[in-house]
């Protein structure tokens, strides 16, 4: 202000006018300011919710395949946490934002792991169950029963998926503001989430919807940085502003016309898969596998029968033990008036549905499964009863997890479960102490119902009827003379489980064996030859093959007799037959003959058709050949010619039978030859470990030292450490000891540890670990052999056997 500017008190001064007061829009007031901070805030806030639905809708998704919704519970706790952490780190720098999250990720995924295991009552310390979830964490889920439940290694991986997927669209969408780019991570967690579904669950429309709708508005909605309004050209000159608007429209068209192109060319596809099926990821991933001891352990009951002494697992049931009529099954023949039969629980270990002829099997696909195992329908007419037992492992070995049918609950051990056939299996093999409790749901069926009960047909029931080719033609017509004299299915099956308990014997000492032939010679063959009689393998094969022939659905069940409380021992093992009847279910039986009975000879109820026509009742006439008269020579008349003397003939027909004896003594030694050295010398390194193996088990069998096919392969090696002890004392007279490195017990140790390895660790042998495997097996081979005495040394080489059994097994595998 200048000096001679008067200054006039009272009046106040002009003052530039208010943009504000000018511009309505513009104008803010108290209330209008608080407005505008709350209207910044849920814009601000549109983007990070639109990220934590879209990553929760995955979670939402995958849950639909796992039992109960904790598994959505923690997704969803991993969505918000991941996002909230980067929306609370925006202001610091971009390299520091992911130690933090990870530091988040952590915790919330130690706390889901602990959470999902005390849900699941696993045992271990946290770190044991997260290391274990980390090993095993993507193999299990994709080889888990559907319903999931979610332990530890389950929910592992949809966790921290769902955490990164939010922490990358977080960071993408708020700290560069591409907001579209910031869907991706959500979007392929999603796309994840449904094809790890696949059709294990009803199509996810309303889901899918969902998704879509959040997205769209995630978009739509303005952001906190954008002017007022909304309008990009605001605040720009006239003829800049003309411009933007134009390229901007020039790009929206653009854009129109791209999706609508896309919408036309993919269209048709899309709407073509709506209603095909979607691939299911689990076929892909190989399930859990058992080997051939748990896959046919039919062949353990000759075994165990064998040593009846030997205490298998000790079993507690919660409760007490069933009454009389809780019994499972009808009574068997024979048996109805047993007070052990009536009051005995049956233990299942296994349920063999597949018969090719030659070996009954499970045929399982194991999914792995959490304490929870998915329920079944009960047969409309039986009744269900739940039992709880307690068991402990002893010295039963393999894989196969005893328990009561069917199972419904397991605590205590990780489990696979096959729902076809009801058995459990522990992929880590049964350890001695191992302690599990098990929930069954017995049924059972409505006896009274039994003889007027069908039997199911078609398809479903395809595999337990099925009969494969090479049936001998006694057992044929054995079911077809018990059909015939029996109309109704459960008359046949009371037929033939009779039929066997009358006419055969139960014997602990008989051989293993249900192919063809062993059942037509323990039906058929003479009593005073070993036929007719077996253990509870042969009848209850015999049985399920008899009633498959007579029209019935028809399987094999391997487990152990108990009274409910105390220990099971080996001899408490047997196996029996079942029948599917419609709305019963499956119906065991019992065909073997109480010990007291005496059976009656088969010939007094079947007899054979001879395969050749019988010859005529009144005998032809038959004339003795007159003797040739001697040719005597013509008095006075030269001796007769033409004719072969008989030092000649004896002499030619002596030295062939002895070309002949020749021939097929060098045949047989070449074929010897040729077998040992395919065995040691062709295939992979696992295939020629396999054939030393066969070597020395031929050699021990050569020795009167057969091996045993419920052996495992460290028992076998000190049979043969014991056989050749024997076998250098009783010739220790002679001067010869036998000593070699390959010969003594560690080499044969060093074996059975190769063949462990080639049976667990398939594809881990080396050539040198084969190589060493066939010097060991021809080192131990030839110091037995020269232990021999000396005929049979000549014999050893000669010997059919070997082949006998090398031509009768497909895969010539030993036990082990």
């Amino acid at each position: 202000m200048g000096r001679g500017t008067p200054v006039v008190t009272g009046v106040e001064p002009q003052r530039a006018p208010d943009v504000a007061a000018t511009d309505p829009r513009r104008a803010p007031s108290a209330a209008g300011g608080a407005t505008g901070r709350v209207v910044r805030a849920l814009r601000a806030a549109v983007v990070p919710l639109a990220l934590i639905a879209l990553t929760a809708l995955a979670g939402v998704v995958l849950g639909r395949v796992y039992a109960g919704d904790l598994l959505t519970r923690l997704v969803i706790g991993a969505a918000v946490g991941s996002v909230l952490v980067s929306v609370a780190a925006r202001r610091l720098p971009s390299w520091l934002v992911a130690p933090v999250s990870m530091a988040a990720l952590a915790g919330w995924t130690l706390w889901s792991l602990r959470l999902a295991a005390a849900r699941a009552d696993l045992p271990g310390s946290l770190l044991e169950v997260t290391a274990d979830a980390a090993r095993n964490g993507i193999p299990r889920l994709l080889t888990a029963m559907i319903p999931v439940e979610p332990t530890p290694d389950t929910v592992l991986v949809p966790v921290v998926a769902a955490w990164l997927a939010g922490l990358a669209g977080a960071e993408v969408a708020l700290r560069t503001g591409r907001v579209l780019l910031g869907y991706l991570p959500a979007a392929g967690l999603y796309a994840a989430a449904l094809y790890v579904v696949g059709p294990n669950a009803e199509p996810a429309i309303g889901t899918t919807v969902a998704f879509v709708a959040v997205a769209a508005v995630g978009l739509a909605a303005p952001s906190a940085a954008s002017p007022a309004g909304g309008d990009p050209t605001a605040g720009l000159a006239p003829g800049m502003r003309a411009a933007v608007r134009l390229r901007l429209a020039a790009s929206a068209a653009l854009g129109v016309a791209l999706v609508i192109g896309l919408v036309a060319l993919l269209g048709p596809v899309v709407a073509g898969q709506v209603d095909g099926r979607p691939v299911d990821p689990r076929r892909y991933v190989e399930p859990p596998q058992v080997q051939t001891l748990d896959e046919n352990p039919l062949i353990r009951i000759s075994g165990w029968a064998l040593r009846p002494e030997q205490k298998l697992l000790d079993v507690r049931t919660m409760g007490a033990t069933p009454p009389a009529e809780d019994a499972d099954g009808p009574p068997a023949t024979g048996a109805a008036d047993d007070p052990k039969a009536a009051r005995s629980v049956r233990i299942r270990l296994a349920v063999l549905s597949d018969y090719d002829g030659i070996t009954w099997r499970v045929g399982a696909t194991y999914r792995n499964a959490g304490r929870i195992l998915p329920a079944t329908a009960a047969a409309r007419d039986s009744a269900v009863e739940t039992v709880r037992q307690e068991i402990t492992v002893a010295e039963l070995s393999g894989r196969l997890l005893p328990a009561v049918a069917t199972p419904r609950e397991v605590s205590g051990a990780r489990v696979a479960y096959d729902p076809a056939t009801g058995t459990l299996i522990r992929p880590e093999g049964l350890t001695p102490g191992l302690r599990y409790t098990v929930t069954s749901a017995r049924e059972r069926p409505d006896n009274n119902l039994l003889a007027t009960a069908n039997v199911p047909a078609g398809e479903e029931v395809a595999r337990v009827l099925r009969v494969a080719d090479g049936v001998p033609d006694p057992l044929r017509r054995l079911a077809t003379q018990l059909a015939e004299e029996n109309g109704a299915p459960y008359a046949r099956a009371a037929a033939i489980e009779q039929f066997l308990a009358e006419h055969y014997r139960v014997v602990a000492d008989a051989p293993s064996g249900h192919a063809y032939p062993n059942l037509a010679f323990f039906l058929f063959g003479p009593r005073n030859g070993g036929g007719q009689r077996g253990t509870s393998e042969q009848f209850a094969a015999a049985f399920a093959v008899l009633g498959r022939l007579s029209g019935l659905p028809t399987r094999v069940v391997v487990g152990f007799e108990s009274g409910g409380q105390g220990p099971v021992r080996a001899g408490d093992a047997y196996a029996w037959p079942e029948v599917l009847f419609d709305g019963l279910g499956w119906v065991a039986f019992n065909p073997l003959p109480r010990p007291e009975n005496e059976p009656r000879p088969v010939e007094e109820d079947f007899r054979p058709t001879p395969e050749d026509p019988p010859p005529s009742e009144v005998p032809a006439p038959t004339v003795e050949p007159t003797a040739s008269p001697e040719p005597v020579a013509a008095p006075d008349g030269p001796p007769a010619r033409g004719g072969v003397s008989t030092p000649v003939l004896v002499a030619g027909g002596s030295g062939g039978l002895l070309l002949v004896v020749g021939a097929l003594l060098l045949t047989l030694l070449a074929m010897r030859r040729s077998l040992s050295r395919n065995r040691l010398v062709r295939g992979d390194p696992g295939q020629r470990i396999a054939g030393a193996w066969r070597e020395v088990t031929d050699a021990l069998r050569l020795a009167g030292r057969p091996v045993g096919d419920d052996l495992a392969a460290t028992e076998v090696a000190a049979q043969a450490r014991q056989a050749l002890a024997e076998a250098r004392s009783g010739r220790s007279g002679d001067g010869r000891s036998g000593e070699g490195t390959t010969g003594d017990g560690p080499a044969v140790d060093e074996l059975a540890a190769l063949l462990n390895q080639v049976g667990f660790a398939p594809g881990a042998a080396t050539p040198d670990q084969a190589a060493r495997a066939a010097e060991v097996a021809t080192g131990y081979v030839a110091t037995l052999r020269s232990a021999r005495p000396r005929w049979r040394r000549l014999l050893w080489s000669l010997h059919p056997a070997p082949l006998r059994r090398a031509r009768r097994s497909r895969s010539d595998q030993e036990p082990g």
